[in-house]
């Protein structure tokens, strides 16, 4: 995982990652894709395990993993965890130029257009 070139994981994130990788038997291993989104471009999916792809975030004991066609539309993202009574969910904070979605689990990058998404 080149240094600058990937996402970047907060602690409530990574231990909600944690935590399902655990309960999913995938101890210390994520997998991000993104899907075609709603209100922006791009909507993460998180899923237990290394199904394929590269490392790009690494935090307390968790390694996500993405495909390798993707790296480049998650590099200087920030991966957060928002939880309350009602429920919680995965958020992505955006890096300069991009725009995200109210939800914040959508995002697009300008100019990057429909790269490959495997």
């Amino acid at each position: 995982m080149p240094k600058g070139h990937s996402l970047s994981v907060t602690a409530a994130a990574a231990a909600e990652l944690g935590r399902q990788a655990a309960v999913a038997g995938t101890p210390g291993m994520m997998h991000l894709d993104l899907l075609d989104g709603s209100c922006e471009r791009w909507s993460i999916r998180l899923r237990p395990g290394h199904l394929a792809g590269n490392p790009v975030a690494r935090a307390d004991g968790i390694t996500l993993y993405a495909p390798a066609g993707q790296v480049d539309l998650l590099a200087g993202l920030s991966l957060d965890y928002r939880g309350d009574l009602s429920g919680g969910g995965f958020l992505v904070r955006p890096a300069d130029g991009v725009q995200t979605c109210a939800c914040g689990t959508a995002f697009s990058r300008p100019g990057m257009g429909r790269q490959a998404t495997q």
